[in-house]
């Protein structure tokens, strides 16, 4: 519990069973609560070592959705199992779970609805691994973000993150991509709606373990994050209207995981 508050950990997994128990081993168990790995159509063992684990909830894909699809169905379970903070952990071990707990209190003191571990903060970035390109392509559609977003954040491309039980029920989650570019649109989503957001500086590694998408699909992801930069633009200035920033858009819908083909693995 975090201030009387249950505390749930998300892993969206794909072929992460070389990984996981390095990442089981250094969450903070004592303060989670629950913990939910949705299996996203793996090539490998990943639902065999979760359960030999004891995760306590193991759920597989019965096809490939996509990292954005793969979200969907791990907070969509979390508010089912009663969740008020919810905290995602990639389970390849590129960031350090041991910062659950710091996380989570920025949420649980109020202070903050959403909060993005940022690889940025604290200048050890490179020191990670991380490619010079993906250092500069990332610095570039930050500066992006910011400029049409109008807020002011050091990343938006972490995939180490955490939110309210109230922000998953209010944001139009099911109106997002089902690939990368999901991350980038709920970060607009949040700021559309004026949720508080945060952030915690994160060292990352970069190793052969670690996954990351290919040049190709960066590029593609690079797009994507341009064109949600412009719609939320376009938008604020009444020029358009987009479902995924409109608060009446198709929320998560409790009970609604067994149609996206996840089964308890």
């Amino acid at each position: 519990m975090i201030n009387k508050r249950r505390l749930a950990v998300v892993m969206p997994a794909y072929n992460a069973a070389k990984t996981l128990k390095r990442v089981m081993d250094e969450l903070p168990h004592e303060i989670v609560d629950d913990i939910i790995l949705v299996d996203d159509a793996s090539r490998d063992n990943t639902s065999e070592v979760a359960r030999d684990l004891k995760i306590g909830a193991v759920v597989r894909h019965n096809r490939n959705l996509g990292y954005g699809g793969n979200q969907k169905t791990c907070y969509t379970l979390a508010l089912e199992r009663g969740a008020d903070i919810v905290v995602m952990v990639h389970p390849d071990a590129q960031y350090s779970p041991r910062l659950v707990g710091a996380i989570a209190w920025m949420i649980g003191s109020g202070e903050y609805d959403v909060v993005l571990a940022s690889r940025i903060l604290g200048n050890r970035t490179l020191d990670g691994g991380m490619p010079i390109w993906k250092y500069l392509s990332n610095r570039f559609l930050t500066a992006f973000e910011n400029l049409l977003l109008g807020i002011k954040l050091s990343e938006y491309h972490t995939g180490y993150r955490a939110f309210t039980r109230t922000v998953l029920e209010t944001l139009p989650l099911n109106e997002n991509s089902d690939d990368f570019v999901f991350d980038n649109e709920m970060i607009a989503q949040a700021a559309n709606l004026k949720f508080k957001i945060g952030e915690i500086s994160c060292p990352t590694v970069y190793d052969d373990e670690s996954s990351s998408i290919s040049f190709k699909r960066s590029v593609k992801y690079g797009f994507g994050v341009l064109r949600v930069s412009l719609v939320y633009r376009l938008n604020k200035l009444g020029l358009r209207k987009d479902a995924f920033l409109s608060p009446e858009g198709r929320r998560l819908e409790l009970g609604s995981s067994d149609k996206r083909g996840a089964r308890v693995a």
